[in-house]
């Protein structure tokens, strides 16, 4: 191993051994108090004794380079879809456990398609040309030296509830809509690069190259590139995480997930879209009469009631808040309204500020339950108009069955159905 190795190695288990040393420490300061009881400690958290009082002891000292964690009593994780492989993953963000409209960076839903990979900053480049005047290569310095900027968006997978087009299969709201997490990014505006190589008069797309082991590559009219993509390093006031395309990733406001190019290291610039497989046998929207959308980039208008969702319990009759998010990759939300018998009469709910355009948007409405059985939906307007469609609706406009096969797999932004039992059960179903 090579210095830096070994440097590195060593501050690991200097930090490894202090965590070991206060954990002791902590539980020692404990053991002799009343009452005393153990509380199971998340992933990543340092598990201590909880005290039946803690005004009567010390507090544990924080480590002087911690990083910081969050209260063994917050569980909160994300949840692997099976796939085929490891290195193919998605991972979903615990939707009903959210709260406001930030997604913690290590809750935000990940999707790979050759495992994360591992990129030292200071070697990354990222090579501009094409229909440029200059090609370029950028290193991460050359771009953190460009003016930057940071903007609240969303991000959502186009095969955002895949599974649920023909029968409710996932349980929970992390399992139907988890795929998708709000989060503030820092970077460069991709127009800030792109005039630095020097556009040709004739330069329409550009191809964006990730460089993880699938090589993940889409195709980008320039418009849009021109207009708020961004080339981000930051997520919520840190650099970006392995899973979410460290050092640098491309941010396309509105667009499907799969656009959002993670591990940047490529933008070739055309005249013409490069027809790759991520847009000709994949990511495209099959219709009635056999022929396929392509490029059908912006994520409708949707939303969810998070709780109460899927596989939550109600205490009794009484009180309780309806919340739930809602997004549209063309604007920003305008309307949402709630129903609690399956779209029979809505209530519109009181939007939480801020509302920003591409963005998570929190909205909240009061109700009584009466004990009785229950269907609770949620459905959203953006301001351009656009109303979140029933399942019957959306299967109708794509071809296909209630309850039979459809051509398409992607862009599933129906109302959503939770089913309330008179016992307090709540479970996803479909309601027309």
């Amino acid at each position: 191993m090579d210095d830096r190795t070994l440097a590195a190695t060593a501050n690991t288990e200097r930090m490894r051994s202090l965590r070991r040393r206060f954990l002791i420490n902590g539980t020692a300061a404990v053991v002799g108090a009343a009452g005393t009881a153990r509380a199971a400690a998340p992933l990543g958290a340092v598990e201590r004794e909880v005290p039946a009082d803690a005004t009567k002891i010390q507090g544990y000292p924080l480590e002087d380079s911690s990083y910081g964690s969050r209260s063994q009593f917050e569980t909160e994780v994300r949840t692997r879809f099976k796939t085929a492989t490891p290195a193919s993953s998605w991972t979903m963000t615990p939707l009903q456990n959210s709260i406001g409209i930030i997604t913690p960076s290590g809750l935000h839903f990940e999707r790979s398609h050759g495992g994360t990979a591992v990129i030292d900053p200071t070697k990354h480049m990222l090579y501009v040309h094409g229909m440029v005047k200059q090609p370029r290569k950028f290193t991460m310095a050359d771009i953190r030296r460009f003016p930057s900027l940071s903007r609240i968006m969303f991000i959502e997978c186009s095969g955002n509830g895949l599974t649920e087009w023909s029968k409710p299969t996932m349980k929970t709201v992390q399992g139907t809509h988890g795929l998708t997490s709000c989060s503030e990014w820092t970077g460069v505006p991709l127009a800030t690069v792109l005039r630095e190589a020097g556009l040709r008069t004739n330069a329409k797309w550009l191809l964006a190259e990730g460089g993880d082991a699938s090589v993940m590559t889409r195709s980008i009219p320039m418009a849009k590139a021109l207009k708020d993509c961004l080339v981000a390093y930051g997520q919520n006031g840190e650099a970006l995480r392995p899973e979410q395309g460290y050092p640098l990733r491309l941010i396309v406001p509105g667009y499907e997930g799969n656009t959002h190019i993670k591990w940047l290291r490529r933008i070739e610039v055309s005249d013409t879209p490069f027809m790759t497989r991520e847009e000709t046998s994949k990511y495209t929207d099959l219709m009635p009469d056999g022929k396929a959308v392509q490029f059908s980039f912006e994520m409708d208008a949707k939303s969810v009631i998070t709780s109460p969702s899927g596989e939550m319990q109600l205490d009794g009759p009484g009180f309780l808040e309806i919340t739930g998010l809602a997004w549209s990759g063309r604007g920003a939300i305008r309307k949402v309204e709630v129903s609690t018998d399956g779209g029979a009469t809505w209530k519109t709910a009181a939007l939480q500020g801020p509302v920003l355009p591409i963005c998570h948007t929190r909205f909240r409405l009061p109700w009584r339950w009466d004990g009785k059985a229950a269907i609770l939906q949620s459905r959203c307007t953006d301001d351009t108009g656009y109303v979140q469609p029933t399942l019957g609706q959306l299967i109708a406009a794509r071809g296909g069955a209630l309850n039979g096969p459809i051509g398409s797999i992607y862009h599933l932004n129906a109302i959503q159905s939770w089913q309330v039992a008179n016992d307090g059960k709540v479970s996803n179903v479909h309601h027309y």
